[in-house]
């Protein structure tokens, strides 16, 4: 049977079977979604909610052909952390803080769409021109190490726990086979909290307390809610400082979907087109936003099951997102992901935040950026010391007028524009395949091997 017949073949499978490959869809994308509400703070049933909308409106945008699910992006962190921090400096609490947060992704989203009708009107060889690997390398680098600070903090509650979490990643990422191989972050967050729920380390009064059934979306937690009393120099501060991540992560998209088309034997970037899959990245990001949830991206981890199973067919990664849809509506089940111990997020979030900076060497390097040219090297220097410098030397932000710019914004700024100016930009999409698809910020193993 070839690839492409394969995606038709789930039709012949039957319902049982195919609710149960749609399970575990459900299961590989389940501990690097549910992290990033627990790292940042977001509702966690807002997240599942649309985490499962946000795959069914892809498959619209997509006609219905690109077997993808779309879960939580790891890649914003550092603009939410930015925008929490900037938030106190205004006298605003963290969870006041977040819907400015969604405010920026919302504009991320929004990015998207025009990127999506540049790549139509233009391509991508021309726009992508002015994003190249220079710039979004440092980015990507800067990112993780401006987070490490926190994942250090949650450690040292019990490192214990942190480093059983580690190991179970470590492990699992280099011997693990199969399902197993696919989902380490799942595997060392139940294995880390498991242990620290025997020894009492874990508070289950809210389980308790939570109801069995509730509405997945709160008023309070939506990009709505601020307008009621805005304050718009934070709104600004939150655009500028999550905006330019977008660079990053359209380029982990392009990687997704050129690693999904592998996958299945058909060129998604030709049909549907790059821009269609752009643009339902970009609506189900700016929808999820919208409602306190966190921005979405393609999942490596579901790219992994589809290759394991070598079912293609789009309607089982559809009915994972219908059960992410219904789970969201148990109060109970969120109540649970959030007694997890600090330690156990810790742990994880080191191993993550680590890793999302090695993604940004890998990017720098598979592209083979030249740092014996002055030019490269004036451009990265400033964009790490800018990023890291004000994270930890100037109270994580710049004043600027009536806003603020957190590091990662400064660095990406300046970026940009001395990419555009300084002579010598000679970086061209496309011509190293490998280069191009670089950036993927999943924690999983061995995705790729048929």
């Amino acid at each position: 049977m070839t690839k492409q017949e394969a995606i038709y073949d789930a039709r012949t499978l039957g319902g049982g079977r195919m609710m149960a490959l749609g399970f575990q869809h459900l299961f590989a994308m389940f501990g690097a979604t549910i992290l990033v509400p627990v790292i940042t703070g977001l509702s966690m049933s807002a997240t599942l909610l649309f985490a499962g909308l946000g795959t069914l409106v892809f498959h619209l945008c997509t006609k219905l052909r690109v077997p993808a699910f779309l879960g939580s992006s790891f890649a914003f962190l550092g603009g939410y952390a930015a925008v929490v921090s900037m938030g106190e400096s205004y006298g605003l609490s963290a969870s006041e803080s977040l819907p400015y947060a969604c405010i920026g992704v919302l504009t991320a989203g929004i990015f998207y769409f025009l990127l999506a009708g540049l790549f139509a009107a233009f391509g991508a060889k021309k726009v992508m021109r002015y994003f190249p690997p220079i710039v979004t390398g440092p980015i990507i680098i800067a990112i993780g190490l401006t987070l490490s600070g926190s994942a250090i903090a949650n450690c040292q509650s019990n490192w214990w726990i942190a480093l059983l979490a580690i190991a179970i990643i470590i492990v699992v990422t280099i011997w693990g086979r199969g399902i197993i191989g696919i989902v380490p972050i799942l595997l060392g967050v139940l294995g880390s909290y498991l242990v620290a729920a025997c020894f009492g380390l874990c508070d289950f009064t809210s389980v308790k307390e939570a109801a069995w059934v509730g509405l997945p979306v709160k008023w309070e937690n939506t990009v709505l809610s601020v307008f009621e009393n805005p304050n718009w120099g934070l709104i600004l501060s939150a655009i500028i400082a999550i905006l330019p991540i977008s660079l990053a992560t359209t380029m982990e998209h392009i990687g997704d979907m050129c690693a999904i088309s592998s996958t299945t034997g058909r060129n998604f970037l030709e049909d549907p087109g790059l821009h269609r899959t752009l643009m339902g990245d970009g609506l189900a990001t700016a929808l999820a936003s919208m409602f306190g949830a966190p921005a979405n991206t393609t999942y490596g981890e579901n790219t992994g099951v589809l290759n394991l199973t070598k079912v293609y067919d789009p309607r089982v990664v559809r009915i994972a997102a219908y059960l992410s849809i219904l789970l969201s509506f148990c109060p109970k089940f969120s109540a649970l992901i959030g007694a997890m111990p600090a330690a156990t997020i810790g742990g994880v979030s080191l191993v993550l935040y680590g890793m999302i900076s090695a993604v940004g060497v890998r990017n720098v390097v598979e592209n083979r950026v030249d740092f014996s040219s002055s030019r490269n090297v004036i451009i990265a220097a400033l964009m790490l010391v800018l990023a890291i410098g004000i994270k930890y030397g100037a109270n994580d932000s710049v004043s600027i007028g009536f806003t603020s710019l957190s590091g990662l914004a400064i660095a990406a700024i300046v970026g940009v524009l001395l990419n555009a100016f300084l002579p010598g930009m000679d970086y061209e999409f496309g011509s190293n395949p490998q280069g191009d698809i670089s950036v993927d910020f999943e924690v999983n193993s061995k995705i790729q091997k048929n």
